[in-house]
């Protein structure tokens, strides 16, 4: 089933009334009606989607371009554990309303993220002492009630995030010291029962080439298959850096997992570099932007791109990588870059 025939399953599901987009919507630079990076890659039954973070509803001028240019978004913290349930048993989702709300004001398709994973999490829960039975408990009773929540209204749950360590072994979390590599078979099974139409992912970082992570993952979800647990799909989170080369083997990489009969999707994709940029910088970035996006339409299983975040002005890179920046289509000033018309062209090319 096609990511359109999917979501339009869904909506009619959901039985969820959705705002349409004009068709008449500005070109990137404002200048005039044109065809936007959602409407572009819509034309080949894919999405093209932004992260957003609530803080940034403050500022109009973005979600203008948020809700006019894509098609799809991910929030990019309002529905991480500690945000859901910051007191044991005590629900919050104040936060991951509010950008499902804007998603469906905007005719967006919504992919949740994440039930699991071993960052932000609650004081609560990584200061206490939890036998095996306990963390079981309290980990199905969390995926449970945020998934049931959100049920018949999110296009996918990236369910477990970052499980694998960069030589393929199990990251040593919580979850997998208590609970061993079952919690993440137990994940996917309790997601299921508690939204059973959305699209379950696994999703990671340095995905993207073929070695001893993306190894273990293909590993992982055969045996997955074969056990016959529900599982759709493994996010390519795509946090690339100029510095470190193109991985020339992701085509490759996605069809493998498209083989298993699998959805792959480019989940969190950017582009960094060492600051400060330079016009020669900015070109091999649209490059690599192009390429990944050709990578995406080269299989018919990848059902969509999505950028974390689509502009300078609110990326994580900064803050994290110090001296590294620009990573993102639309610079802090809300203005389209290379990398921008790199990708609308290359949607443009497979949509004729």
């Amino acid at each position: 089933m096609s990511y359109r025939h999917a979501l339009a399953a869904l909506t009619a599901a959901a039985g969820l009334v959705l705002a349409s987009v004009p068709a008449s919507a500005a070109t990137a630079d404002g200048h005039g009606p044109g065809r936007t990076l959602g409407e572009l890659a819509a034309a080949t039954h894919r999405y093209f989607g932004s992260a957003t973070d609530n803080p940034e509803f403050t500022d109009q001028a973005y979600l203008d371009i948020l809700g006019r240019e894509f098609d799809s978004t991910t929030a990019g913290n309002a529905l991480k554990w500690y945000a859901t349930e910051p007191q044991q048993g005590v629900f919050d989702f104040t936060q991951g309303d509010q950008v499902l709300d804007f998603a469906r004001r905007h005719n967006m398709s919504f992919r949740a993220h994440t039930l699991v994973w071993h960052n932000q999490l609650p004081d609560w829960l990584t200061s206490g002492t939890w036998t095996a039975d306990q963390l079981r408990a309290i980990l199905k009773n969390h995926i449970t009630q945020e998934a049931r929540h959100y049920r018949g209204k999110v296009y996918s749950w990236d369910v477990v995030n970052e499980a694998f360590n960069e030589d393929g072994t199990y990251r040593d979390t919580l979850f997998y010291r208590t609970l061993g590599p079952g919690y993440i078979a137990d994940a996917l099974r309790w997601a299921h029962q508690a939204d059973p139409h959305a699209k379950l992912y696994l999703n990671d970082y340095n995905l993207e080439a073929v070695g001893p992570k993306s190894d273990a993952y293909y590993a992982l979800v055969k045996s997955l298959k074969a056990q016959h647990v529900p599982i759709d799909g493994v996010g390519f989170q795509g946090h690339l850096a100029l510095q470190y080369g193109y991985p020339d083997t992701l085509r490759q990489n996605l069809q493998r997992f498209a083989d298993l009969g699998l959805d792959v999707a480019i989940t969190e994709l950017d582009v960094r570099m060492i600051l400060p940029a330079d016009a020669e910088k900015l070109a091999t970035q649209a490059k690599w932007y192009a390429d990944v996006t050709k990578a995406c339409l080269a299989v018919r299983r990848c059902v969509g791109i999505t950028v974390w975040d689509y502009t300078d002005k609110y990326s994580w890179i900064p803050a994290v990588f110090t001296g590294e920046g620009a990573a993102l289509p639309y610079d802090e000033n809300l203005a389209p870059k290379p990398a921008y018309y790199a990708i609308r062209d290359a949607l443009k090319a497979a949509g004729r």
